[in-house]
């Protein structure tokens, strides 16, 4: 009986731990704001709705000397992303990364990306839920005097009143989890990710 005691009482405590972590997650996630600044690139994650069209109006705000697209389908030329209207900035400083297929390759091939470039700091546009992730993919991918200003782009399938909406619980706290996975991982192997070395995981 004390021994159900004990791990009834450890049960609870985890799962409050979890909660707390988990609720801490998401107020992070909703403080969020666009950065302001400019910065030697903008970096773009393909695949969520609005980024690409985000990237390309702070680009053409020159927020950015370089529009880096990471994470493109092979597919995709860059005619179908950007077409240069008069006085807008040369496509030859428009890049298309077409290798990566997931958050963790975006930071790896992203990397290389910039570092052949010479880029000092960027300005990363993902999806809100989606900010925290690929930040720390990013902070440890990049060598750390590299400066990551976080630009999040809202989508409707995330509500600010996630706790009556499924599906806004169900990605939040599915990026939770990965971010969770990874924030371990790096404790337990920091500077692995700047070496080029892949850790395994599933998912995007």
């Amino acid at each position: 009986m004390n021994l159900i005691k004990a791990f009834l009482t450890l049960l609870v405590i985890v799962l409050a731990v979890i909660a707390m972590l988990f609720i801490d997650f998401t107020y992070k996630t909703f403080s969020y704001r666009q950065s302001e600044i400019k910065a030697d690139a903008i970096v773009v994650l393909a695949g969520g709705k609005g980024r690409v069209e985000e990237g390309i109006r702070l680009y053409r705000q020159r927020k950015g000397n370089w529009l880096l697209f990471i994470g493109v389908d092979p597919s995709v030329r860059m005619s179908d992303l950007y077409r240069p209207q008069s006085g807008d900035p040369s496509p030859d400083r428009v890049v298309l990364e077409k290798a990566s297929r997931n958050t963790l390759e975006n930071a790896i091939f992203g990397r290389d990306v910039i570092m052949r470039r010479n880029i000092r700091s960027i300005l990363l546009i993902t999806s809100r839920y989606h900010m925290k992730r690929a930040s720390i993919l990013f902070r440890n991918a990049l060598p750390k005097d590299v400066a990551i200003y976080a630009y999040p782009v809202d989508s409707k399938n995330l509500k600010e009143s996630w706790w009556n909406h499924g599906g806004s619980f169900h990605l939040l706290f599915s990026e939770f989890y990965k971010y969770c996975m990874f924030r371990a991982f790096f404790a337990l192997a920091p500077g692995e990710l700047r070496e080029g070395t892949l850790p395994i995981t599933s998912g995007s």
